[in-house]
């Protein structure tokens, strides 16, 4: 017995003299792997190091130039072959298709210039400048060759790591553009900026900014029509005719939120075709009115508006926001970002430093980041297409349409009500606050310089917001 133990120990003795004799060698050589490979690793970098190496990339300089650029007929690397983000999902590429079969370089040539037209507007012809100038400054950034603004980030296939970070302006596009939280912050401060007490004094008029939303059909309909009549070039489903026809809403945020959630590859050319309209609404309107309104009914005068108290102002927010909830969820982001801001605005002094801030800093520094990322997306390949351009004549027979549909709306409640309407105030259905408006009261005072429309166009005016953002709610409900 006594031997056998001492046979064990021994055994265990000369087992474990084995196993530390292994991890001491693995130890000795694990330092030695990891100086071979940090050797490796720095052997690329002491040859970069190299001044012949310097030398080649001095002469290499002149192919990253901007001019170089314009003459490429290749896009970037990661618009052709795809790229890996780091959720690690592929992004699959594709070929850049330009209009008339230009190179890329010279399409991003064309895209400055009309960037600049776009800039040109805002500054000097004072076309909504607040988006029209960022949206503008965004393009050209992300048409400067390779500037690499909007490029995403260069991820590792196998580790997933970023190796290189991309352009901010693709930060700024993925945190508030494709998550729909610009979008929804811009609604909180229009809410914050807006008086529904016009519509509140006379509930009738939400009829005109319904019938306004008229064009967002005329437009859905008409790009299913193109579809069908250039199927070799044009290519719009439902989803992508649901998004075109919003812009007939003239409702910037409204057509940026549902065209990420349906059709994110038009983005670009919907939020220009949106805000350029809604830029053009003193040029495109007025034609439109005065051809559909007789001059005996542009100068009807409306009653004055009674008195609006408190008590109501506080509870429109809260009415509209639990009929959305009961009627349709699915706009409830839009109409309760909304009806937040508006809320604060009406509660008073105790909560004016939110409304404030909604209706200030926050809508401002919004409204930069969401321009930027909006030009983010008038890149070339995506902007210089016959699909881009049947969405800019679309946008336009749907503004048109929009604009008809309030008029005609007016001159039939004019028929029909007790009370007089002016069927300008239909115009203003359209929700392009409170532009929209003001170019009705203007038309109007051309008939009668002593009939001021403004407030009452305020009331379909408003309506309209909350018109376009149910339409929107119910196109998403239809095709998500």
């Amino acid at each position: 017995m006594k031997k056998m133990i001492l046979s064990c120990v021994a055994a265990l003795t000369l087992a474990l003299s084995h196993a530390l004799a292994d991890t001491a060698s693995a130890a000795a050589t694990e330092p030695q792997a990891v100086v071979k490979a940090a050797a490796h690793a720095a052997a690329p970098a002491a040859e970069t190091g190299d001044w012949r190496s310097m030398v080649a990339r001095v002469k290499k300089l002149k192919d990253d130039t901007g001019i170089m650029g314009f003459m490429a007929k290749e896009p970037p690397a990661y618009l052709a072959k795809g790229y890996m983000t780091p959720t690690g999902a592929m992004m699959p590429g594709k070929p850049a298709k330009i209009i008339g079969g230009l190179p890329y370089g010279v399409g991003q040539g064309l895209m400055i210039v009309i960037c600049l037209v776009l800039l040109y507007l805002a500054i000097v012809k004072g076309f909504e400048p607040l988006l029209l100038l960022p949206i503008g400054f965004g393009g050209l950034l992300v048409n400067m060759p390779f500037a690499g603004v909007a490029a995403p980030p260069l991820v590792d296939p196998l580790t997933r790591l970023v190796l290189e970070p991309g352009g901010f302006l693709y930060y700024f596009f993925e945190f508030g553009v494709s998550t729909g939280l610009f979008p929804i912050m811009i609604f909180m401060g229009v809410g914050a900026m807006t008086d529904f007490g016009p519509l509140i004094a006379n509930p009738r008029t939400a009829l005109l900014g319904a019938a306004a939303q008229f064009g967002i059909f005329m437009a859905l309909l008409g790009a299913l029509g193109l579809t069908m009549l250039f199927p070799d070039s044009i290519n719009f489903g439902l989803k992508e005719a649901c998004s075109i026809g919003i812009i007939g809403g003239a409702d910037g945020p409204t057509a940026i939120w549902l065209t990420t959630k349906l059709a994110p590859h038009l983005l670009g050319a919907i939020a220009v075709a949106a805000y350029s309209y809604m830029a053009l609404v003193p040029i495109i309107q007025p034609p439109i009115m005065r051809w559909l309104v007789p001059e005996r009914e542009r100068k009807i005068v409306m009653k004055q508006l009674r008195h609006v108290s408190k008590m109501e102002k506080v509870c429109f927010p809260l009415i509209v926001l639990l009929l959305c909830g009961l009627l349709l969820p699915s706009a409830v982001p839009l109409i309760g970002s909304v009806m937040l801001g508006n809320l604060c605005r009406e509660v008073g002094p105790n909560v004016s430093r939110l409304a404030d801030t909604m209706a200030n800093e926050m809508i401002n520094l919004v409204t930069i980041m969401l321009g930027l990322s909006v030009g983010s997306k008038l890149a070339c390949e995506k902007f210089l297409n016959p699909e881009t351009l049947g969405i800019l004549l679309l946008g336009l027979i749907a503004f048109s349409g929009g604009t008809a549909g309030g008029c005609l709306m007016g001159r039939l409640m004019n028929k029909v009500c007790k009370d007089p309407i002016n069927p300008l105030i239909g115009s203003a259905g359209v929700s392009a606050v409170p532009m929209a408006a003001r170019v009705s009261n203007k038309v109007g005072l051309e008939s009668d310089p002593t009939n001021y429309l403004l407030m009452h166009a305020m009331g379909p005016n408003v309506s309209g917001v909350i018109g376009s953002a149910v339409v929107a709610g119910v196109l998403y409900t239809l095709c998500k």
